[in-house]
């Protein structure tokens, strides 16, 4: 048996479910037992896969498609693959992250998953796949970890600004998603969640261009009817309240973005 700390419920709750998640965990990944999760995130996987210590803090609460499967498990083991910190503790999820949150189960990598093949019922992937540096290898990760006949619940942006959680690297189409998992899993539903609807979008994008204007450009920037933005982009290029964006917010809000390189 594991060493108990501090006799609390919910390190209690935590002891009892890192019994469980023991028995399927690899033999062939060199992880410990430290703060309450096991870490197999080494300074190796650190540095291939471009992981980096941050203070932000990503928090979600799950939506009702992820509720259902939780309760559909109860006597089971879900994978939360890149879980965040979560305000629910559940016995029956594994919260899986790069960060040691107080909730964080397993610390890892999405591209090697130190768990054995066959063994999580459902595997949740909830906005975290356009922060990985290869989402084609966690696919294929996430697949291998996955019962037969289990489900994977999988949510990415598409018209998102950027958002780093350090990093920010793919947002992608439902045919790009699709992409993804494709190979390895028969697809039988893809929708828009509530949670992913355009007006997510439309509200973050304004509000962030807005925020990233002087007090003066801002105040004519909202006075502005949707009306007055629907002309052809190459008539607004000289407004202010296009030129003075920051070369940051551009970034953030791009509409495409543009790389040159030369092989050595």
């Amino acid at each position: 048996m594991l060493k108990k700390s501090v006799d609390q419920d919910f390190e209690n709750k935590k002891w009892e479910k890192l019994e469980r998640v023991r028995d399927v965990l690899r033999k062939d990944m060199h992880g410990e037992l430290s703060d309450l999760n096991f870490n197999f995130l080494s300074a190796e996987l650190r540095c291939k896969y471009n992981i980096v210590d941050t203070e932000n803090v990503s928090s979600n609460n799950y939506d009702p498609i992820a509720v259902s499967l939780i309760e559909k498990y109860p006597d089971g083991l879900i994978l939360d693959c890149g879980a965040g910190k979560r305000s629910m503790y559940y016995s029956n999820v594994v919260n899986f992250e790069i960060v040691p949150y107080d909730t964080t189960d397993v610390l890892s990598v999405g591209e090697e998953l130190p768990f054995q093949d066959n063994v999580f019922d459902a595997v949740f992937s909830l906005a975290v796949l356009e922060h990985v540096k290869d989402p084609f290898k966690c696919a294929s990760e996430i697949a291998r970890v996955m019962k037969p006949g289990a489900t994977l619940y999988c949510v990415v942006p598409f018209l998102q600004p950027v958002h780093g959680y350090p990093h920010h690297y793919y947002n992608m189409s439902m045919q790009g998603l699709k992409n993804l998992f494709a190979d390895f899993l028969q697809i039988h539903e893809q929708t828009v969640p509530a949670s992913g609807l355009p007006i997510w979008a439309l509200t973050w994008m304004l509000n962030s261009w807005a925020s990233g204007l002087p007090s003066n450009v801002r105040d004519k920037f909202l006075n502005m009817k949707v009306s007055d933005l629907l002309g052809n982009p190459l008539d607004y290029l000289n407004d202010d309240f296009v030129k003075a964006l920051s070369s940051e917010k551009n970034s953030e809000l791009a509409c495409t973005t543009a790389l040159i390189g030369r092989k050595s």
